[in-house]
């Protein structure tokens, strides 16, 4: 799958994937498995570690497939949804999924999905989703990988990640996100992540509310799985946990959740303390209170975009207005209104101006939306603006003044349109996605 691609293809294949979102989310793992078992089963070829959560699942994905990978292993990593390319969601030793390949997989998947439609009726078609996971195992296999990471897209009991047998899985964490999908209540949304865990195999959970916990802990028991925990093994205080390369507490809670896996996983992958250690001191995950400078101007690129994604965004500008007096301008943007009340609390109390964005998604949210949200305290100015004017050219930021840190904080596609002006070497933003 190496030969050259004109742009026109590669372009035509790309509108084809993505009309396939205009039918949205389907739950339900019977088309994926029709769709899988007429591929010959790849998710079944190699061992995976299967990982759920409301947030952290990405980064604790990321770390892990570093720490595997520095352990000489061939590593497959599936995410979503990327930042700028699409190939970014299928990974080999981090190497991305090529357009040539993507054609050629697309090619290879759609008389496949076709016959599906046609067998069971035009709704069951596979989905986005559903292709991009087809294309995940299939690459995986191919490659020879020695073990994936598997993310899970959204919830964990339908998902269509969710055919997997992988050796353990995991729950990073339990917040309220995707309600209208995973129900209203933490208790309901931590049953649809718990059904990630599999008969007899371990699941590690990360720091997560009481009663979340409870019910991930009643259908582990019923599964007769054992329950590995991270407030468990380390304890409160912070100081306990192990570091990484991504900066923010919660990203050591997310460390001691990829250091409880590698010691479950076993000696057999030679995950000795010092290879851990390595591993997550040179982890490489975009986009999280991630550090940078545009021509000598400090900025922030985080993606907050849930109301638990938001108590963390408001410890991490707690502590920077802690360690520095330098005024804060804050970029924003969201999809959804109970993410972006989330947010926009949040970034008022420590902005002293807001640039609101409107990110190239159907669901986003409009800017008289987010302006009905921001509290009525905040005495800082709303400016509405939009990615090309605040970032002209890759060297330019326009919000604020010289002397401003600059953070762009909220819905993840929002930081990919940025990232794709700031840093043109990755790519062009590649049209428009559904959140999963």
């Amino acid at each position: 799958m190496n030969s050259p691609v004109s742009a026109a293809e590669y372009s035509a294949v790309q509108d084809y994937l993505f009309s396939l979102k205009v039918k949205g989310v389907k739950f339900g793992l019977d088309r994926m498995r029709l769709f899988a078992k007429a591929l010959g089963s790849p998710e079944l070829s190699r061992p995976c570690i299967h990982i759920a959560g409301t947030n952290g699942k990405g980064s604790v994905a990321s770390m892990l497939e570093s720490v595997l990978r520095h352990a000489g292993w061939k590593t497959g990593l599936y995410t979503s949804p990327h930042l700028v390319r699409l190939g970014e969601r299928v990974q080999v030793n981090r190497k991305l999924l090529t357009e040539a390949e993507i054609i050629e997989y697309c090619d290879e998947l759609n008389p496949v999905a076709k016959q599906i439609g046609l067998n069971g009726g035009s709704d069951d078609e596979p989905s986005f989703f559903e292709f991009m996971t087809a294309m995940a195992f299939l690459q995986f296999q191919r490659k020879n990988t020695d073990i994936n990471i598997i993310e899970v897209g959204m919830g964990g009991r339908l998902d269509a990640t969710n055919i997997v047998q992988p050796v353990l899985s995991v729950i990073t964490s339990i917040g309220y996100d995707h309600c209208e999908m995973l129900g209203d209540t933490l208790e309901k949304i931590a049953a649809e992540k718990a059904g990630v865990i599999k008969p007899g195999k371990p699941v590690i959970i990360g720091r997560m509310p009481n009663e979340a916990e409870a019910v991930i802990r009643l259908i582990a028991k019923q599964q007769g799985s054992e329950v590995i925990s991270v407030r468990e093994v380390y304890g409160e205080s912070i100081e306990a946990y192990p570091t990484c390369l991504l900066a923010g507490d919660y990203q050591r809670w997310n460390a001691a959740t990829v250091t409880l896996i590698c010691k479950t996983l076993g000696a057999q992958w030679c995950l000795t303390p010092v290879i851990v250690s390595k591993g997550l001191a040179e982890v490489s995950w975009p986009g999280r209170w991630e550090s940078t400078s545009l021509a000598g101007r400090s900025l922030i690129l985080d993606a907050s975009h849930n109301p638990e994604g938001a108590a963390v965004l408001d410890h991490n500008l707690a502590e920077l207005v802690k360690q520095s007096s330098q005024p804060l301008v804050i970029i924003t943007g969201s999809l959804g209104l109970a993410r972006a009340s989330a947010l926009l609390n949040t970034v008022s109390r420590y902005a002293k101006d807001i640039y609101l964005v409107v990110p190239n998604q159907s669901r986003a949210c409009s800017f008289e939306q987010l302006e009905g949200l921001i509290p009525k305290t905040f005495k800082g100015r709303v400016y509405r603006s939009t990615v090309e004017t605040l970032f002209p050219d890759p060297k330019t930021c326009t919000a604020g003044s010289l002397a401003d840190r600059v953070i762009v904080t909220g819905s993840i596609y929002l930081l990919g349109e940025v990232m794709g002006r700031i840093q043109p070497e990755r790519g062009q933003q590649e049209g428009r996605l559904q959140d999963f």
